[in-house]
């Protein structure tokens, strides 16, 4: 009941300003390591937390030229694009045979609960045997990468996709039937079209693991092969760490899916509560 003045939960408040703190205290030290000098640096608390005495973008600048950036940059675009483009064609066509069979046929369905649980399967299990089979099949390569994520991302987005066909009415296709269209029209010219904001849910959540995984690239790629997350490795030696230059590769590598996030983070919230709760 509400008398007069609007009423706050002041638990789940103090939990809200918590968890703000814990966000934006790492940011806030990333910041400042990554514009201070490294004799700025000391071992005490102020040393670390404090502002920077001057200002530059030399470690940016650095940072730049050690992790080969525009190099790595261009890998992580690659790797990351093709994985959307692949992951909206071929999932959202699995997803649409399974949403709207699984209920007719028990094979369907048990086909459906099969690939879904894949979810479930950790990467360290599948790790060893993934990179023996891609070395022997020449796929050690960004190729191969990206079809590892393809298949990573396949139980997720299915399960997305196949919950979202529950808001589109079966009358749109019979309807599509009726005037003659084959299955793969109505796919295609209906349901493809309408089903744009779970496109862009799956883009931005494939996008979101696909940047910035380390491990599938490291344990995948040979050479000289660089994505930007895993550039930043070339920071740590067996003798330390220059956190000056790491901190500030670390905001570079952070900007671009960071804009693409906050730009679309509208669809994350509305497609996943379509595709998953409906």
């Amino acid at each position: 009941m509400k008398t007069g003045k609007e009423r706050y939960n002041i638990g789940v408040t103090i939990l809200l300003i918590l968890g703000l703190i814990t966000i934006l205290f790492p940011l806030y030290m990333t910041v400042m390591i990554a514009f201070k000098q490294p004799s700025e640096m000391t071992n005490d608390i102020h040393g670390i937390l404090s502002l920077p005495q001057h200002w530059s973008l030399s470690n940016f600048k650095e940072a730049m030229e050690v992790t080969d950036f525009w190099h790595s940059l261009g890998n992580s675009l690659f790797i990351t694009l093709a994985t959307i483009a692949l992951s909206i064609v071929i999932h959202s066509l699995i997803g649409y045979v399974l949403g709207r069979s699984k209920k007719k046929n028990r094979i369907y369905n048990g086909i459906y609960l099969y690939l879904v649980s894949g979810m479930f399967v950790p990467f360290a299990i599948l790790m060893m045997p993934l990179v023996k089979q891609t070395a022997k099949m020449g796929l050690a390569n960004m190729i191969g990468v990206v079809l590892l994520y393809t298949v990573f991302y396949l139980p997720m987005n299915t399960m997305l996709y196949a919950g979202y066909l529950n808001n589109l009415p079966l009358e749109l296709e019979e309807a599509a039937c009726v005037d003659g269209a084959t299955t793969w029209t109505t796919y295609w010219k209906i349901i493809f079209p309408n089903m744009k904001p779970m496109h862009a849910t799956v883009a931005i959540l494939t996008a979101l693991g696909t940047w910035n995984d380390v491990m599938t690239p490291l344990v995948i790629m040979s050479g000289d092969q660089n994505t930007l997350p895993l550039a930043q490795l070339n920071f740590q030696t067996q003798f330390g760490t220059n956190y000056n230059l790491a901190f500030a590769s670390y905001l570079l590598a952070l900007l671009p899916i960071l804009i693409f996030y906050i730009i679309c983070q509208k669809q994350i919230i509305s497609g996943v509560a379509n595709g998953a709760v409906k």
